[in-house]
C-alpha cells in the first residue's frame, strides 16, 4: 500500500508516496468530488474487471450534449477544421489524418468540466487503477468520412501479471456510435494479455475474431481500461461521431498534455482545490 493511502482506491487520489506526501501534506479524497465506489453497479465493476471496459449510460443529458456539440463546432471553426483534418496543423496535441482533433479542452469551456469531473467516471477510473491518479488529457476526436480506422493497440506497453494498470480512457459519445460511423472496437479480456498486439496478430488493421464494435446512443460513456486492445473503425457513412476523451493516468506518470503548463488563470479560478488536485496532482498556489 502506498504511504498515506487508505485501503480503498477511492480514498485518496493525489499522494505520490511518502516523498511527495511530505511536500504536499494536505491531500484530498475523491469523496470531495462526490465519487463513491457505490456509484458503480456490480455489473459495471464486473465488466471492467473481466472485459476491460464498461458502458455508463446516465452521465449526460440532452441539454449538456447540445451545448458541447455547439462548442465543439465553434472550436473547429476557430482552430481550423481543414488543417486539423490534413494533420499538418501545429496544435499542442496529437494530429491524425482524416480526423478533427481538439486539444486542451480543460481550458476551452466550462461545459467540458463534466467530462473529467463526473463522479461516476472517477469511481470507474479508481476501480481500475486502484491507486492515486490525475487527468492526463481532455481532447476531442471526430473521424471524417472514410477515415478513422486504427490498428489494434493498447495505450501502454506489456504489463507483468502482478503489475497494476496505469491508464484509463473515458470516451464520451456525443453523437452515437454505430458499426458504420467509426464506433470504437475493443477486444474483451485483452487487458490481461501478457503480450503486445503485434506479438500475437499478423495484421493489426484486420478485424479481430473476438472484437466488439461499440454501438451506443449519444450520451454514453465508454470507460476503457486502456491496456485493453482497441482502435477506431472507419466512418464509412460520414455521419457525425464526435467524442470527448478524458484520459487518466496513475500519479507519477507524465501527462499527455502538461496541464500545469497550459492551465489558464480563468480556468484555475473556477476550480476548487480538489479539482485542481485532480488536474495537476498537486495543489499549486
Amino acid at each position: 500500500m502506498i504511504a498515506g493511502v487508505r485501503d480503498s482506491p477511492l480514498e485518496v487520489f493525489v499522494t505520490d508516496g511518502a516523498r511527495r506526501a511530505a511536500r504536499f501534506p494536505a491531500m484530498h479524497t475523491l469523496s470531495d468530488l462526490g465519487a463513491d465506489a457505490n456509484l458503480l453497479t456490480p455489473a459495471e465493476r464486473t465488466s471492467l474487471d473481466e472485459r476491460g471496459f464498461c458502458f455508463l449510460h446516465d452521465c449526460a443529458d440532452a441539454i449538456w450534449l447540445e451545448a458541447v456539440r455547439q462548442r465543439y463546432e465553434e472550436l473547429v471553426r476557430l482552430e481550423g477544421s481543414d488543417l486539423i483534418a490534413r494533420a499538418d496543423y501545429n496544435t499542442e496535441f496529437h494530429r491524425e489524418v482524416g480526423a478533427r482533433r481538439l486539444p486542451d479542452l480543460v481550458n476551452k469551456g466550462v461545459m467540458f468540466d463534466r467530462a473529467w469531473q463526473h463522479p461516476r467516471i472517477l469511481a470507474a477510473v479508481a476501480h481500475v487503477l486502484k491507486r492515486p491518479f490525475r487527468l492526463s488529457a481532455l481532447s476531442g476526436r471526430d473521424a471524417l468520412r472514410n477515415h478513422g480506422h486504427q490498428a489494434l493497440h493498447a495505450d501502454w506497453g506489456v504489463r507483468a501479471a502482478d503489475e497494476p494498470f496505469h491508464v484509463v480512457n473515458c470516451i464520451w459519445v456525443l453523437d452515437g456510435f454505430t458499426t458504420t460511423n467509426g464506433g470504437t472496437r475493443v477486444v474483451p479480456g485483452t487487458h490481461r494479455e501478457s503480450r503486445a498486439p503485434g506479438e500475437v496478430l499478423a495484421d493489426l488493421e484486420a478485424p479481430h475474431p473476438d472484437q466488439l464494435i461499440a454501438c451506443c446512443p449519444p450520451g454514453t460513456v465508454l470507460v476503457n481500461n486502456s491496456h485493453t486492445w482497441h482502435g477506431g473503425t472507419s466512418n464509412t457513412d460520414g455521419t457525425p461521431r464526435r467524442t470527448l476523451h478524458s484520459y487518466f493516468a496513475a500519479l507519477g506518470h507524465s501527462q499527455q498534455l502538461d496541464q500545469a503548463e497550459y492551465l489558464r488563470e480563468r480556468t484555475a479560478a473556477r476550480l476548487t482545490r480538489a479539482k485542481r488536485l485532480l488536474l495537476l496532482g498537486v495543489c499549486r498556489r
